[in-house]
């Protein structure tokens, strides 16, 4: 930004970690190495070029060995997403096929490395599930690493900042996040990115402001400019007036006193006023992340995902690889709920364990993924089944299946349980007869057939980052049409209330762990509706505990009947902005703000 242009300019990005910070722009040059020349090798020299490679990945394993090392206290529970890094660079999908790129195309390194980094990273920009989708990131990220090191080109060291500033960067790996110091990084700004990144992940574990994707952050806002950051409401503001840093300031304060607030009550009973208790419970993704579930008052975890353990290696895990990590959190967590959730993975993303399945799917977000592919694989199946059952002495642990379309496999799944237990009853060893199974109702022909599905299992888990994109024909990752993806659309009410009407009929419990369960201002539509339990990200855990003891179940049971009169998205938004102002509080201010903005 040049120095006559001082106007207030407002960017739109994605809330990834809540809070409102106020101070001057730091601008990190890190987009790495981009131009990247190819030349050929002649034969004689082919060894020499895969030296070099090797080399290279040798020194990037030693750098991020020392990163781990050297992790802040307050990151240390995040450390693992390092130690994946560390993986994927030996991975034979990265480290192998360039090795073999270099020898075959008789090229040099650089360009093979880049080759394969660009194959891999489509490949998991494939997948559906949108964390899962992020982790392309880490393959550009570990690349970058072996790709400086082959070019010896540098970057900005973030560690070396010795101001409070706001960070702003194109992109930030799990690297450099891992070296975000509290007392210089006030709060985040990145051109790419979204909440499911470790940049996301990192930010809130750090509670400090963030909005992600923003586009053209590092292309409009200059090193020293006066920003505000706002990431509840996924807002940028570049040279604010002075009106505008009074509004944020006392919107900052009144942020900061209610976060206090929420927090000395986060362990409490999550009780609406008029006496109705509710599960407020956690999303996870590795055994790690159980102490920020503690830490913020989680009634237990309401959805364990378990592709963490099957990824960035060259084999499937053992049974006692996966067993050890499920009594890890099982054991901590006791005695409050553990549910883990099967296998959620897709053929294109198994390729990477060498499964000696060949096809690309075109379309994997309705293709071989999560229970179909569990079905199709057995073996796997059983040695992720006999794990959790193994684990089940050590706590309180319930199964879920995800991605259930049909009534057949629910029976094929819970015939592989069985078939688990006996093996093990058949080996002498120990494991809970007990367990509560239950399926996640992510796909409207599950939803539909919900009445006969609650034949054959304990509970419902609502996902509905899946069956809001499903419901719709809505891909969020595609800008051109992510605006219509909507929780409170009227035909997700609808299904919803199906599904909890039918799990009232049928005596089973319904949850919601997707990502509207943890948005306060879904919650007295969720409570209307009848949703017994909720689980979200656990940074979400003491505000929707706070929202949920400023409801009354008997007004919301009456609310939703208003509720499922409307016909728009709009309308639901304003009815529940009307009826509850003080939870939408936050939102009410910022629909103020963007209205005197024009």
């Amino acid at each position: 930004m040049n120095d006559t242009d001082t106007r207030e300019i407002i960017l739109r990005g994605i809330s990834a970690s809540p809070g409102i910070c106020i101070g001057g722009a730091y601008l990190v040059d890190n987009e790495g190495v981009h131009v990247v020349d190819k030349y050929l090798i002649d034969k004689g020299h082919l060894h020499e070029e895969v030296l070099r490679f090797k080399s290279a990945v040798g020194k990037a394993k030693y750098q991020l060995h020392e990163l781990i090392e050297n992790t802040p206290e307050e990151l240390r529970q995040n450390a693992y997403i390092l130690e994946s890094h560390a993986l994927i660079i030996q991975d034979k999908m990265l480290y192998g096929k360039t090795i073999e790129t270099i020898e075959k195309e008789q090229v040099n390194a650089e360009w093979a490395l880049k080759k394969v980094t660009s194959g891999l990273r489509a490949m998991f920009k494939k997948i559906s599930d949108p964390y899962l989708k992020e982790r392309a990131d880490d393959i550009m990220h570990v690349s970058g690493y072996i790709m400086r090191n082959l070019t010896g080109a540098e970057t900005e060291d973030i560690a070396d900042i010795d101001k409070r500033v706001i960070l702003v960067a194109h992109d930030l790996s799990p690297a450099e996040t891992s070296k975000i110091q509290l007392k210089q990084i006030m709060a985040v700004i990145t051109d790419r990115g979204g909440k499911a990144s470790h940049t996301g992940i990192i930010a809130q574990s750090l509670e400090i402001p963030a909005v992600l994707g923003v586009g053209n952050a590092t292309a409009r806002i200059d090193n020293d400019d006066i920003v505000i950051v706002d990431g509840t409401a996924g807002i940028v503001v570049i040279n604010p007036t002075a009106r505008t840093l009074d509004e944020f300031e006392l919107r900052k304060q009144r942020y900061k006193k209610h976060r206090e607030d929420i927090n000395r009550d986060s362990h409490a009973l999550a009780e609406t006023d008029d006496g109705y208790s509710f599960r407020v419970m956690a999303n996870i993704e590795l055994p790690e992340n159980v102490l920020s579930v503690i830490y913020h008052g989680g009634d237990g975890i309401g959805l364990y995902r378990t592709e963490f353990q099957y990824l960035g290696r060259p084999d499937f895990p053992t049974e006692d690889e996966l067993f050890e990590k499920y009594r890890d959190v099982v054991e901590v967590m006791s005695p409050k709920p553990v549910t883990i959730r099967t296998l959620d993975i897709n053929g294109d993303k198994a390729l990477t364990n060498g499964n000696g399945m060949d096809v690309v799917e075109r379309n994997p977000a309705l293709g071989l993924r999560a229970i179909r592919y569990c079905l199709k694989r057995p073996d796997i199946f059983m040695t992720q089944i006999r794990a959790i059952l193994r684990a089940s002495v050590y706590g309180s642990i319930r199964i879920m299946f995800p991605m259930i379309s049909n009534y057949e496999e629910v029976r094929q799944a819970k015939q592989i349980v069985r078939d688990a237990a006996a093996s093990l009853d058949k080996e002498g060893i120990d494991y809970s007869r007990n367990i509560e199974i239950g399926i996640m109702i992510e796909i409207p022909s599950a939803a539909i057939m919900a009445d006969v599905l609650a034949d054959e299992v304990d509970f419902f888990s609502i996902g509905t980052n899946d069956l809001i994109q499903y419901m719709l024909a809505i891909d969020r990752g595609n800008r051109q049409v992510a605006h219509l993806y909507h929780p409170l659309h009227p035909a997700v009410i609808r299904m919803v209330q199906h599904v909890a009407n039918v799990a009232r009929e049928k005596g089973v419990k319904v949850s919601m762990c997707g990502e509207m369960a943890g948005d306060t201002a879904n919650l007295p539509v969720l409570l209307g509706l009848g949703i017994d339990e909720l689980s979200m990200n656990p940074q979400a855990i003491p505000e929707v505990k706070h929202a949920i003891r400023c409801i009354s179940m008997d007004y919301a049971k009456k609310f939703i009947k208003e509720v499922l009169k409307q016909k728009t998205c709009e309308d639901v938004y304003k009815l529940v902005r009307d009826n509850y102002s003080d939870i939408m509080a936050k939102a009410m201010d910022m629909d103020e703000f963007l209205e005197i903005r024009g």
